[in-house]
C-alpha cells in the first residue's frame, strides 16, 4: 500500500466493538468513527459495504436513532427489561456473537429451560426492536447501546418482579418523583392519574421500594404566633402549651410527653384553642424511597439519560446522507449553533424526560 493510503479496519469481531471504549459518550465514538471515514481510502464502495466494521458501527447508530426517536421508547424499553430472561440474554450477547443454539444452552446453565423457537420470538426479538442486540448472519450480538444500558442494569435481575411488566410505567414514574424528596399522596397524584396513585404507592410498598410514615394521626396540633403571656395559664394548661413542638405534636403523643391522659389532653386543648394559643392541622402521611428504591429511581434515570444521549447524538449522523467529515464534537461546541441540533424534537425529548 502506499504511503499516506489509510488500509479500511476490516470487520472482525462479532460485537462491533473492537478498539472501542464500551464507557465513552456516543458523542465521542461517533466522532472517532467519522474521523476514520475520513481518513480511510478505498478503490470502491462495495468495499465499505461488505467488510468495515467502522461503516457498520455507524450503521448501527443510524438505526438506533430510528428507534429510539419514538416518543413512546422509554415505556416499550423498560417493560422489555422486566424480565429476567431478557437481562440475562443481554448479558450473554454482550460477550460475543451468539447463534439460537448457543443461546439456549448459555440459558440452561443459568436454569431457564425454553426452546429455541421460544428464545427467539419472546426473548431476542423485543430486544431486537429497543436496540439492544442485532442480528447477524443467523447470530446475535449486543449492540453499543445494548452493551451500556447492560452495565447499567447488572443486578436488577429481579426488575420484572419489583415492577409490573405490562403498564404505562406510572410506578417509574412514581418512582423519579420520590428522588426530590418525601411527597404526600396529594402531591404524587400530579404525577398520575389521580384514581390509580393508591394501587400504584401499594405496588411500590409491597416490593419494599417505599415506605410510608408509620403516623396513625393525621391531626397534628401546633401553637400560634399568639404571645401566651397574654393570657392566664393554668399549670397544667402551660405544661401542655410548652410540649407543643414547632412541627406539631398528634395529641396520643402530646399526653404522652405530659403523662397526662389522652381524654385529659384533649379538654386542656379545647382550652388553648378558645385562647387561641393553638390550632389544629392535617398532617398527610408521607411516602419516600427505600434504599432499594432508590437504587432503582438511579438505574431508571441512569436508561433516561442514555436514552437522551443516544437520541441526541445519534441523529446527528442519521440525518447525514454521505459522510463529508464533520466531526459531531464540533457541532456540540458552545460558540455553533448547527441547524442540525434543533433536527431533535422538542416534542421527543420533553417525553423522554417526562417519562
Amino acid at each position: 500500500m502506499h504511503e499516506g493510503t489509510h488500509r479500511m479496519e476490516t470487520y472482525d469481531h462479532p460485537t462491533l466493538l473492537q478498539g472501542t471504549d464500551r464507557q465513552a459518550s456516543f458523542a465521542d465514538l461517533i466522532s472517532e468513527v467519522e474521523d476514520s471515514c475520513r481518513k480511510c481510502t478505498l478503490m470502491t464502495p462495495i468495499t465499505c459495504l461488505a467488510g468495515c466494521r467502522t461503516w457498520k458501527l455507524k450503521n448501527q447508530f443510524r438505526n438506533l436513532y430510528k428507534i429510539v426517536r419514538d416518543p413512546d421508547f422509554m415505556t416499550r424499553l423498560t417493560n422489555t427489561l422486566k424480565n429476567k430472561t431478557r437481562l440475562q440474554l443481554i448479558e450473554i450477547v454482550a460477550k460475543g456473537r451468539y447463534s439460537a443454539a448457543r443461546l439456549q444452552q448459555e440459558l440452561k446453565t443459568l436454569g431457564f429451560s425454553h426452546s429455541q423457537q421460544t428464545i427467539v420470538e419472546e426473548y431476542v426479538t423485543p430486544l431486537i426492536e429497543t436496540g439492544l442486540i442485532q442480528e447477524d448472519q443467523n447470530a446475535y450480538s449486543a449492540t453499543l447501546f445494548g452493551c451500556r444500558l447492560s452495565e447499567l442494569a447488572s443486578g436488577f435481575i429481579d426488575l420484572g418482579d419489583l415492577l409490573p411488566p405490562h403498564s404505562e410505567c406510572h410506578e417509574e414514574i412514581a418512582l423519579d418523583a420520590l428522588t426530590t424528596g418525601p411527597k404526600t399522596h396529594e402531591e404524587l397524584e400530579k404525577t398520575a392519574p389521580a384514581n390509580s396513585v393508591a394501587r400504584i404507592l401499594s405496588r411500590l410498598q409491597d416490593a419494599k421500594l417505599v415506605e410510608k410514615s408509620q403516623e396513625t394521626e393525621h391531626i397534628f396540633f401546633f401553637v400560634t404566633r399568639r404571645d401566651p403571656s397574654m393570657e392566664e395559664l393554668s399549670p397544667t394548661e402551660r405544661r401542655v402549651y410548652d410540649n407543643i413542638s414547632i412541627d406539631g405534636i398528634s395529641a396520643r403523643k402530646l399526653a404522652k410527653k405530659t403523662s397526662i391522659s389522652l381524654r385529659r389532653t384533649y379538654r386542656y386543648i379545647r382550652r388553648l384553642k378558645g385562647k387561641k394559643l393553638v390550632f389544629a392541622r392535617e398532617k398527610p402521611a408521607l411516602y419516600w424511597l427505600t434504599t432499594k428504591g432508590t437504587q432503582m429511581a438511579v438505574l431508571l434515570q441512569g436508561m433516561r439519560n442514555l436514552t437522551l444521549e443516544a437520541l441526541k447524538t445519534t441523529a446527528f449522523l442519521a440525518e447525514e446522507k454521505e459522510i463529508n467529515g464533520r466531526l459531531v464534537h464540533n457541532v456540540y461546541s458552545a460558540d455553533r449553533k448547527d441547524k442540525s441540533e434543533e433536527m431533535v424534537s422538542s416534542k421527543i425529548a420533553r417525553r423522554l424526560i417526562d417519562n
